[in-house]
């Protein structure tokens, strides 16, 4: 049997109503409805916690200003809607679609709105099949009647089984999406049912049956609190002028672009993803990490650095599902950093000048067609040196000199091969790097020493 994808509209797919714009956008044309008093206030509240009985019971109304209407007119102010609403799908909405369209399961748009205005976002947007509210209409004109059943609740859900068992589809194997408490017998039909974004009475039922509670204006696991997230909770925190471990220098923050972008830096201690966020607070954009299981698992950075977002990699596994999630990520408009070389350089590596790296980044950025950010980091193993298990408690009185580089983005064509476009990459952060780190050194002892896991005794 065939699947299903279904999702609601209004605090789902976007963050607020549709109402709004479909109102103005049927104003545009010429199809004059007399406003609710107090709308505006109906919105607000709407986009903040969502339906309740007394907006529904006015919505139910609203096919009675139709009356006497030419549909073709309504449904030219649903086109107008879609080209401003479809700007406001939430990133990982849209990611979450084309997720299902590769599997090949029915895309289903099951809204209470009405059909003709909300058909062209739904063809705008792939859906394969509406399910929603009809106003009916004779000769063209609509009479101010509902035709059939107003589609919230009980009733939509209903809505939905019925076209299922028409078209063969298996709920217990497909997707539901939904913000709304009103929307659990939804959720409850489907074998994979997602609150998104739900309001207080949805996510206590959420929690209660154990159903996915995501947010699409951020990647899956992320944790946000009132609508933001730790990162951007951390970003006032992370001011260079109030770093306790060492002077920040950030150069090329406005090589930082919009939508999906692959942070590519170098890697030379535990710190770098924590110093990573000082230029993520100064971007104004939340970095995703794709780190090394086994940075996941460090003291303090560790716990910091999951809740922050991390995708993690076990590089043993040969698994593409670490890939899988970063392009998932990237598709939301995320910037996605990458540690091409995977780990901290050990020994007489740290010191050499050619940086080395796995084609990682480079394939994703094939995968994808994100460019590619190259950042040159230097001076954070005076903070947190690889051999110690914590950051140096003597970074309080020297206060090292930790510089991250930006360069430009680029592009990696399909056609390049992963090896020599990585070798390019690499040569692009070194570049980036102080004029000490452009030739080779030959360490101390000591400084050997510092670029080993603590307990570790290299072989002689």
């Amino acid at each position: 049997m065939a699947t299903a994808a279904i999702f609601d509209l209004d605090r789902t797919l976007i963050a607020g109503s549709s109402a709004e714009v479909f109102g103005a956008k049927l104003a545009d044309v010429g199809v004059a409805t007399p406003s609710v008093p107090g709308q505006s206030l109906l919105f607000k509240l709407y986009e903040k916690f969502g339906e309740d009985p007394v907006s529904m019971r006015l919505a139910r109304q609203s096919a009675r200003l139709f009356a006497g209407r030419k549909v073709i007119d309504v449904e030219a102010a649903g086109l107008l809607g879609a080209d401003v609403l479809i700007r406001r799908v939430l990133p990982h909405a849209r990611a979450e679609i084309e997720r299902h369209k590769g599997t090949g399961a029915f895309l289903v748009l099951a809204t209470t709105s009405p059909h003709d205005l909300v058909a062209p976002l739904a063809d705008a947007l792939g859906f394969d099949t509406v399910i929603s509210t009809r106003y009916r209409s004779v000769h063209g004109v609509y009479d101010g009647t509902i035709d059939g059943t107003y589609l919230w609740g009980q009733d939509k859900a209903a809505a939905v089984a019925e076209w299922a068992g028409q078209n063969a589809v298996d709920l217990t194997e497909s997707w539901a999406y939904s913000d709304s408490f009103y929307d659990v017998p939804l959720l409850e039909l489907v074998g994979n049912p997602v609150a998104v974004n739900p309001d207080i009475r949805m996510l206590a039922a959420a929690r209660a049956k154990r159903w996915t509670v995501r947010d699409f204006e951020r990647p899956d696991g992320v944790p946000a609190l009132g609508g933001v997230e730790g990162q951007e909770l951390a970003f006032p925190f992370l001011d260079p002028r109030l770093s306790v471990f060492a002077d920040i220098e950030l150069h090329g923050v406005d090589h930082v672009p919009a939508g999906p972008v692959i942070v590519a830096p170098n890697h030379r201690s535990y710190f770098d993803p924590l110093a990573l966020g000082y230029l993520a607070a100064a971007a104004r954009r939340p970095f995703r990490f794709l780190a090394k299981k086994e940075v996941l698992e460090a003291p303090i950075v560790g716990q910091l650095t999951a809740a922050l977002g991390t995708i993690s990699v076990d590089r043993g596994s040969g698994s593409s599902a670490p890939l899988d999630a970063a392009a998932a990520a990237l598709s939301g408009g995320e910037a996605v950093v990458i540690l091409p070389q995977g780990t901290i350089p050990r020994g007489e590596d740290f010191f050499k000048a050619k940086l080395r790296g796995f084609t990682g980044a480079v394939r994703l950025a094939q995968q994808t067609g994100a460019p590619l950010l190259p950042v040159g980091i230097w001076g954070t193993e005076h903070v947190w040196p690889r051999n110690q298990r914590l950051p140096s408690v003597e970074v309080f009185g020297r206060r090292p000199t930790v510089t991250m580089s930006v360069g430009e983005p680029y592009r990696v064509t399909s056609r390049s091969k992963p090896r020599p476009a990585t070798e390019k990459l690499m040569k692009k952060i070194q570049l980036l790097l102080p004029p000490e780190a452009q030739k080779d050194r030959t360490p101390t002892d000591e400084e050997l020493a510092t670029t080993y896991p603590a307990g570790h005794r290299p072989a002689s």
